[in-house]
């Protein structure tokens, strides 16, 4: 089941964790650009899944600085942590068809298995202790064409082993939720960071399982450190600044493969993006990820 019939609809999903960064402005402007270059709508979702991970404030923050860069999502924003009783929904689903199981492994038990859980649990049930839940994977090839990057395909069995939809906290994970969300937005096309390539047949296979569609996905190259690594809110790679968004937005829009010397005569947010949203073009977007400059900030 597919998307390719429907009516453009694609998101912009960060985690509250700290401020936007310049590859999370990369990220949500490459979003919105295809979104509004495809005549569709584009949308915000807070994926505030991780307690302990998250940051006063900083969603909050997050929805102003895209404000700041004229990135406004045009429904009203989606929380995830008012969505658990959907993920138990699936996970209870999941179960129903034997395709979700309890487990007890610990790291230090996966790590006898070259860290996979392969088929089997290796610790046995703990009445004692709280399992995770873990998706069944069968020995299969998944795949799927990417946009940008072209043919992408895993064997999960392998490179990834049976995976943890329910953490043992209790916190839904990442994978199971996005699928959710995603069908119930009825998103059409995920554009993000190509870090998250690897994850995709993971949720493909959900979405396989759940019996929801599976959308277009186009990965964007990386914004990384000068030591190669991707900047990271954890990493405190400096915010991009909202009181003075051009400078910002013009570096994000040429990281894209966008024109900016053609525009450097317009002097407001407003019109620089729609300039970029009509030429805004897939064969543009690099394929490989760069190096950008991260000792100042980006004003």
């Amino acid at each position: 089941m597919n998307t390719d019939s429907l009516p453009y609809r694609g998101r912009f999903a960060p985690s509250p964790t700290g401020a936007l960064h310049f590859g999370s402005l990369v990220a949500a402007l490459g979003s919105w650009l295809r979104a509004r270059h495809c005549g569709g709508s584009w949308i915000v979702r807070i994926e505030d899944l991780d307690p302990p991970r998250e940051v006063p404030g900083a969603a909050q923050q997050q929805i102003a600085t895209l404000a700041a860069f004229g990135l406004v999502s045009d429904e009203p924003v989606l929380w995830q942590h008012e969505r658990h009783a959907a993920y138990a929904a699936a996970l209870a689903q999941l179960v129903e068809q034997n395709q979700a199981f309890a487990c007890w492994c610990s790291r230090s038990d996966l790590e006898r298995n070259q860290g996979l859980h392969r088929g089997s649990c290796i610790a046995t049930a703990d009445a004692q202790r709280t399992p995770a839940w873990r998706l069944r994977v069968p020995d299969t090839i998944v795949g799927f064409d990417d946009l940008v990057l072209g043919r992408y395909e895993q064997r999960l069995a392998t490179e990834v082993g049976d995976f943890v939809i329910r953490r043992v906290e209790g916190y839904f994970a990442y994978q199971l939720a996005v699928v959710v969300d995603d069908a119930a937005q009825a998103i059409t096309e995920v554009v993000r960071g190509a870090d998250l390539l690897d994850s995709t047949p993971r949720q493909i296979l959900l979405q396989r399982y759940l019996g929801l569609p599976t959308p277009r996905y186009l990965h964007l190259p990386l914004a990384l450190d000068c030591a190669g690594r991707k900047l990271s809110k954890q990493d405190s790679a400096l915010p991009v600044r909202g009181d003075d968004p051009l400078p910002a937005l013009r570096s994000a829009l040429a990281f894209l493969g966008l024109p900016t010397e053609r525009w450097r005569h317009i002097g407001a947010v407003a019109p620089l993006l729609h300039a970029a949203a009509a030429a805004f073009e897939l064969r543009a977007i690099p394929r490989s990820s760069s190096i950008v400059q991260t000792h100042h900030r980006l004003s």
